[in-house]
């Protein structure tokens, strides 16, 4: 009986490693579907030098069990993600861990720009009487914005409209942000047709930080003289009824200027612009400040704006960068085109100033700063660092320009040169978008025509918008406070509040 299983073992042996592998040479061939099902997974087999799975069987002669090579199994591949035209839902592990990790990130940095950068920024270019006025004004500003967008804004900015006017507003499906769902029981998140690789909800509070850093931007034109209550209506209105939709125009991809070929990386156009010829329209609205070009207006504490210079250029990393929508190469090329703009225009700033006066100032450095920042936008994942130089050198002299010559040719007392910062950096970086633009990095050949008529549609629509809605905030209370309040000081007269001594 042993003898009789010996020899069974020894023949079973035999076949596995002799035989097995010519009976499969010689086989008749795999149907077509499993030899494809093959192929598709040859990617993920492992290389020659890993051990494949292996199964024992009794040898005839010592009872050792042979170890004999086994194929590995064949996974199949699931089928390819369909492109998404729409917020939908998709499977949680669709989403990249990275991005979504990345965008929580750069959203925390926008958020920055905004609280506490402008209120520093601005808050140490006002009189003292002033500086809790402006702080509270851009606090305010981003909780309305806020709620605004969450009611409103996002849905009408970033989802596809419907009919004739698709080209100009989004749709009503992400109103209350409803749709922004986590399913935990199905493994499914929602997410943008723009962004689906990291859940709707980054994406909608990554939106969000641009919509309040753009309205905030505009208080710095009518510090030290607009009404609280006024300020608090304006912003509503024009959030929803300037900024969503030409986010909208530019960023969504069923947008009017987005199918024109307009390039806006993060903003050029969107934010800059935009608030820009806001502020100003409400500097010609409310008129200058009591004494504005016959006694100076010193700054509370240049050492606030410093530090507001700082928190803004750390935080546009997250503006710029985070515009890619993911953590890859454009990202990474957007954050050092991005550096090396702002460290361009405030050289540049501060060499012009310097020769125009006679000396430097640690207001031009930052301010050339924040110029190299904004040129920089619109272009940031098109171009190459060596641009990036170019819309620096340029910008920083431009918004010197923009800050004074073209300020006393306007007769407007922007106060804080949101205009000559903004809205001619945001200029300057769109039109030099047209030029350096770099087809291998946006994907399409940069156009100054195209660019041109981006930058005119925003400016012109801005214009014509805010004035409107300033005359319907003049209907529900007074714009300006009167010349006494504006003696006190908007601190004690807007707030009942004083800086310590």
């Amino acid at each position: 009986m042993y003898h009789g299983k010996q020899s069974i073992a020894w023949a079973l042996g035999f076949w596995l490693t002799v035989m097995a592998p010519v009976h499969a040479q010689t086989s008749p061939a795999a149907p077509a579907a499993v030899t494809q099902a093959s192929q598709s997974v040859s990617d993920t087999a492992p290389p020659p030098s890993v051990p494949l799975a292996a199964t024992p069987v009794s040898t005839a002669s010592s009872g050792t069990p042979a170890v004999v090579a086994m194929p590995p199994a064949v996974v199949p591949t699931p089928p390819p993600a369909v492109a998404l035209t729409q917020p939908g839902l998709v499977r949680a592990d669709s989403l990249n861990g990275a991005d979504t990790a990345w965008m929580l990130m750069a959203t925390a940095l926008v958020l920055l720009m905004t609280l506490p950068g402008i209120a520093l920024f601005y808050g140490g270019m006002v009189r003292k009487k002033s500086v809790l006025n402006v702080m509270a004004c851009v606090l305010a500003t981003c909780a309305i914005v806020s709620l605004l967008w969450f009611a409103v804004g996002y849905s009408i900015a970033f989802t596809p409209g419907t009919g004739a006017l698709a080209p100009y507003l989004g749709g009503a499906g992400r109103l209350w942000f409803s749709g922004l769902d986590y399913v935990k029981d199905t493994q499914q998140v929602a997410v943008s047709h723009i962004a689906p690789n990291i859940p709707e909800s980054v994406y909608a509070m990554f939106q969000l930080t641009f919509a309040i850093i753009t309205a905030a931007l505009i208080a710095g034109a009518f510090v030290e003289r607009m009404r609280f209550s006024a300020t608090l209506i304006f912003m509503s209105l024009w959030t929803l009824l300037v900024y969503a939709p030409i986010a909208h125009w530019v960023w969504e991809p069923s947008g009017w200027l987005a199918r024109l070929g307009t390039l806006d990386f993060a903003g050029g156009s969107v934010v800059h612009i935009n608030a820009g010829m806001a502020g100003l329209v409400c500097a010609y609205a409310l008129g200058p400040r009591r004494g504005y070009g016959r006694e100076a207006f010193n700054p509370f504490n240049l050492g606030l704006t410093m530090a507001g210079a700082g928190l803004l250029w750390v935080g546009w990393f997250g503006f710029n960068a985070g515009s890619a929508l993911a953590a890859d190469g454009r990202a990474g090329l957007a954050m050092t085109v991005t550096h090396i703009a702002a460290a361009a225009g405030a050289l540049s700033w501060m060499a012009a100033e310097w020769m125009a006066r006679g000396r430097p100032s640690l207001l031009g450095l930052c301010s050339g700063v924040v110029a190299g920042l904004v040129a920089i936008t619109p272009a940031a994942g098109y171009v190459q660092p060596s641009s990036a130089v170019v819309f620096g050198l340029v910008a920083g002299v431009a918004c010197y320009w923009g800050a004074t010559g073209l300020k006393r040719l306007l007769q407007a007392d922007d106060s804080l040169d949101v205009f000559g910062v903004h809205g001619v950096g945001g200029i300057v970086g769109s039109l030099l978008t047209g030029v350096f633009a770099s087809k291998s990095l946006a994907g399409v050949e940069g156009s100054v025509l195209n660019q041109l008529i981006g930058a005119g549609a925003v400016m012109l629509y801005s214009l014509v918008m805010t004035a409107l809605l300033l005359w319907i905030t003049s209907l529900c209370v007074r714009l300006r406070v009167s010349e006494a309040e504006e003696i006190e000081g908007l601190d004690i007269t807007q707030h009942a509040e004083r800086l310590g001594t």
